[in-house]
């Protein structure tokens, strides 16, 4: 974000009977403190067409074309408040060429897709070179994500609630992928097992190829930081980081929750 300037649309979540702008206000972590002490208090709110305004501002004090990149219209409506904003600013900024993208994702992988774009733009490309390389990368970029327990998918509203507490009890972790929607790829009874079905859906598509990940987790810094030592170690990795889990999306996912992102130069 700061390195290539990246404004970001921060989506609500209440706690507490309070209002709290992700990244903004709180940072992941301390909102995972918050759930944990009381998570039938925890919810989110996708961000309004002013939100998005507020970044297309800011934005465009310092460019003349806008890509804003959102997460999956499956998984949330911060594209249709993306395309109103960018209604209400032909007015407001009319020398500023606005674009909307679903990236079909979310957190890291969403956050890949940005970044790419970022930094055709910081090379000089034009609006449309960088929506092309947005394309590209949003076309390559797949996402894993282990949870440590399913009694709180329930959120989501993919299952009952009655559901989510039985798989709970037996001790069912589920493994998802991030595709325009959440797919269920598998499942383990320990996380051990969890990680290794992770990286071998991610050998199935890497192969020897120069790959950019990103390794994300949900109040597991520990489990994160074994599973990028372990990528490292196999794959030949172009960038890898570490990045937290949104509690936006984390608060269905529940804390423990590890992913991968990642996408191949093939």
């Amino acid at each position: 974000m700061e390195q290539y300037e990246i404004e970001i649309i921060p989506i609500n979540f209440f706690s507490g009977g309070k209002i709290y702008r992700d990244w903004v206000d709180i940072t992941p972590s301390e909102a995972y403190k918050m759930f944990l002490e009381d998570p039938d208090s925890f919810n989110t709110s996708s961000a309004s067409p002013e939100d998005c305004l507020q970044a297309f501002r800011k934005a465009s004090q310092r460019a003349a074309s806008i890509l804003c990149i959102t997460v999956s219209t499956k998984l949330s409506t911060l594209y249709n408040a993306a395309r109103d904003a960018r209604d209400l600013a032909k007015t407001e900024l009319p020398q500023t060429t606005i674009e909307v993208m679903d990236s079909y994702s979310a957190t890291p992988s969403e956050g890949m897709v940005a970044l790419a774009s970022a930094r055709a733009a910081a090379e000089g490309k034009d609006l449309e070179e960088v929506i092309s390389t947005a394309e590209a990368i949003k076309d390559k970029v797949r996402a894993i994500v282990f949870l440590d327990t399913i009694k709180h998918v329930y959120r989501s509203g993919r299952i009952p609630k009655i559901a989510s507490r039985l798989g709970s009890a037996l001790n069912i972790k589920p493994i998802l992928t991030v595709s325009g929607v959440v797919h269920f790829a598998g499942m383990a009874r320990s996380r051990k097992h969890g990680i290794e079905r992770m990286l071998q859906m991610m050998r199935s598509r890497v192969d020897n190829f120069p790959v950019h990940v990103a390794v994300t987790h949900a109040y597991a810094l520990d489990e994160a930081e074994r599973l990028k030592e372990l990528i490292a170690s196999e794959f030949n990795c172009t960038e890898l980081w570490i990045a937290e889990f949104s509690p936006v999306m984390g608060y269905a996912c529940g804390t423990g929750t590890v992913g991968i992102a990642f996408y191949t130069e093939s």
